[in-house]
């Protein structure tokens, strides 16, 4: 687990991960937390565990400090420290870890650069509608998503606020607070005091004294937050006492007869309350009409019955908010990712066959933007010694019905396909023996693919100059995939094809390649070294040991050869010699 605030200092995020890792050892996982911290006693021990993790191979245990603490905020113009990066990536790539959890991945701190270096599969936790500014840029959002499994938030408001930021299928976790034993009974109330919020102080304060032998408690739940004016006839009664970590808190409300929280209070301190019985006191309305506590703090009070109802049910409340109860789901959402990744295939079950190279994206002149006679295809293909390709139209099978048909008198196989447009980017069918609508939905395309005995090849699937799918499309269908391609050899930036790649290894992904070519020099910039095949299952199994081979050419020199053939059929077709 990552989490980017201070080990040394309480934090209601530091307190949920730590109680996840008591959760989750206690059901017999190995938990390790990253942190930074700004206590010398733990930055000691940290550099020397990750030096014992350098050296020797000593796996992580336990809180590893990975450097000081920088303010992760959401206006914060402070970078990490290169010397945490690097202890970071140290811990993440040279321990084996099945799952990095991270939390807070929004603000610009270890937990985002955690999602980015995690070598294996990730899980994110947003813990407050306020840190949801981070990274800035969609291009880079959409990379964030791409790498996470899971997405997770500590209550349904969160996960509703972070989904309109960061979109995908949610998850609300328990907050891990356990139920205490029942305390005695004091007559006090609490109240969890706000600067800006003093029309509450003052409502409590005009209910106490209505109500003689009460005592009120204005608990400051963050640092520097200041004191309220406390009238003079309540001086004896009202006290200020500061609890910035659960254990004070919960402290100052054992056995309380009412919890009076901050409009924008933290969920914890609800949670803590309800753990120790207290009911919570926050009328619907209180916010415009403050009087409605005074009201419900006089009830509390007068009303032992009704404040022993009200104790049970916070009780009640609080056991699916339990230790055990977060660890449980934890354990299974990282049972549900785990799960994902497909086995491997070691055996060369097509040994005796002669090894072939295979393009396994191109285009001809069926398609809009390409201007390349199917004969003139095939030629160019036998004369660079590719032994198959696959003909991929965008959103027409003419194209590839004629290449199969004329490569019949030839030493070269052609896989009939088409490259679709869906609702929610392209995805191309291999192995079909008919024309696909463009414009349908993922799913329904999909299963027009397989209706077709037909193969589902994920083009350039994080090339962000083409319509693909975004991270949710596919995380779901992540099992009807059967082939990824990890080299498109016409992507502007390289890095398109290596987060594919990356993403193809986290879930052991049958890979494929093609050279995406819309001129015949393009032809075999991007294939696969297989080994023979007949029909779709040998070729996947020949996939299984295929090798990704790399033949590029200039992508400025192929796409002004493109754009010469299209100004050419243009004046063509408008009758200009």
């Amino acid at each position: 687990m990552v989490t980017p605030f201070a080990w040394s200092r309480p934090h209601p995020v530091n307190e949920h991960v730590g109680a996840a890792a008591h959760g989750l050892r206690g059901r017999g996982h190995e938990v390790v937390v990253l942190a930074p911290s700004n206590r010398a006693r733990d930055l000691a021990a940290g550099r020397r565990a990750l030096r014992q993790l350098e050296r020797e191979g000593t796996p992580l245990e336990g809180v590893v400090a990975l450097g000081p603490a920088v303010p992760a905020a959401r206006g914060s113009r402070l970078g990490v420290p290169v010397g945490v990066r690097a202890n970071l990536a140290l811990a993440l790539t040279a321990d084996d870890f099945d799952v990095v959890h991270v939390h807070e991945p929004a603000l610009p701190s270890l937990s985002y650069l955690a999602v980015r270096q995690a070598r294996g599969f990730t899980v994110a936790t947003f813990h407050s509608a306020e840190r949801l500014a981070y990274p800035p840029g969609k291009s880079q959002r959409d990379r964030l998503l791409a790498r996470v499994d899971a997405l997770t938030a500590t209550s349904e408001e969160v996960a509703t606020a972070a989904a309109r930021r960061f979109p995908g299928d949610y998850r609300a976790l328990p907050l891990g607070i356990d139920e205490a034993a029942p305390s005695e009974p004091r007559t006090r109330f609490v109240l969890e005091w706000r600067a800006e919020e003093h029309d509450r102080f003052r409502a409590a304060a005009r209910a106490l004294a209505e109500l003689p032998g009460y005592e009120l408690v204005a608990l400051r739940t963050r640092p520097l937050a200041g004191r309220p004016y406390v009238p003079r006839g309540l001086r004896d009664r009202i006290v200020v006492r500061t609890a910035l970590d659960g254990e004070a808190r919960r402290r100052e409300l054992a056995g309380a007869a009412g919890f009076v929280p901050a409009r924008h209070s933290s969920p914890h301190a609800r949670a803590e309350a309800r753990a120790e019985g207290v009911p919570v006191v926050d009328p619907p309305g209180a916010e415009a009409q403050p009087a409605l506590i005074a009201a419900a703090l006089g009830r509390l009070a007068e009303d032992g019955t009704w404040r022993a109802r009200q104790s049970e049910e916070s009780r009640r409340d609080m056991e699916r908010e339990s230790t055990e109860a977060l660890a449980v789901g934890l354990e299974r959402i990282y049972r549900s990712v785990v799960g994902r990744r497909r086995h491997s295939h070691h055996a060369d079950l097509l040994a005796d066959r002669p090894w072939i190279l295979c393009d396994l994206h191109l285009h001809t002149d069926h398609s809009h933007d390409c201007s390349m006679p199917v004969d003139d295809v095939l030629a160019q293909a036998s004369a660079i010694g590719l032994g198959a390709i696959a003909v991929t139209d965008h959103n027409v099978f003419s194209g590839a019905r004629e290449a199969v048909k004329a490569a019949a008198a030839l030493d070269l196989v052609v896989i009939p396909g088409e490259e679709v447009k869906t609702d929610r980017g392209e995805v191309i069918g291999l192995f079909l023996s008919e024309e696909i609508p463009r414009g349908m939905p993922m799913n329904d395309t999909i299963a027009a693919i397989r209706d077709q005995g037909g193969l589902v090849y994920m083009p350039h699937p994080f090339d962000r100059l083409h319509t693909i799918p975004d991270a949710t499309t596919l995380h779901r269908h992540l099992a009807e995939i059967d082939l990824f391609e990890v080299y498109n050899a016409r992507l502007l930036r390289e890095t398109f094809n290596h987060e594919a790649l990356r993403f193809a290894r986290k879930y052991n992904l049958t890979v494929g390649a093609g050279s995406d070519a819309h001129v015949l020099q393009g032809i075999g910039t991007g294939c696969v070294r297989m080994r023979a095949f007949d029909g779709p299952e040998e070729f996947l199994i020949s996939l299984r040991t295929a090798e990704v081979m790399r033949r590029p050419k200039s992508l400025v020199y192929l796409q002004g050869l493109k754009w010469v053939a299209q100004a050419r059929e243009r004046r063509t077709k408008a009758g200009v010699r």
